[in-house]
């Protein structure tokens, strides 16, 4: 296998059972990590709604580096993406899927900041401190109103449509107007 991965080369849709590898993975590291993106909505809502094709995860600085030596250890490389950064980057292995690394620095309030001194986007305390549940096993995750507050600013898909949607319906969280799609 090569040192970097295209995301064909992992396309493997991220189920429950390899959600739960890695679950397994963080507390064999004692590492704490916040599940976001599709599978985090899907915590919330405690049910698979749709397909994933990776698992979205916050992470610390240290524990990202802990993180990543293990990965590697285990047979994880590089998926090239176009906004590779530091703070934001994909590993991946043919079995195992891929993992969507967003790195942030902790703050001293208890909540933590996505790119320090260049895009300095703030998740509170209370935003880290969802619980959700995936294929029955619960998990740390990402509030509803964080969710919901990170879903704008950008040109949002019909899974992202979909997810606030449910959100909405299981919450009775209010929406933005561009996170509404009409049917």
């Amino acid at each position: 296998m090569s040192n970097l991965l295209t995301d064909c080369e992992c396309a493997t849709p991220m189920t429950a059972e390899m959600v739960h590898w890695f679950l397994d993975l963080f507390d064999e590291l004692g590492i704490e990590v916040w599940i976001d993106g599709g599978w985090g909505v899907d915590a919330l809502l405690g049910e698979c709604t749709r397909e994933h094709q990776d698992l979205d995860i916050i992470i610390s600085w240290e524990n990202s580096a802990i993180l990543t030596e293990a990965l590697f250890a285990r047979g994880f490389v590089d998926v090239h993406t176009d906004d590779r950064s530091d703070r934001n980057f994909v590993l991946g292995h043919q079995s195992h899927g891929m993992i969507d690394f967003h790195v942030v620095e902790r703050t001293e309030d208890g909540g933590a900041v996505y790119g320090p001194g260049e895009i300095d986007w703030f998740i509170s305390e209370s935003e880290l401190n969802a619980v959700g549940s995936i294929g029955g096993r619960e998990v740390q995750c990402l509030s509803v109103d964080y969710q919901v507050r990170s879903h704008s600013g950008y040109t949002l898909q019909d899974t992202d449509f979909a997810d606030m949607r449910a959100l909405r319906e299981k919450y009775g969280v209010a929406l933005l107007a561009e996170q509404i799609k009409e049917e």
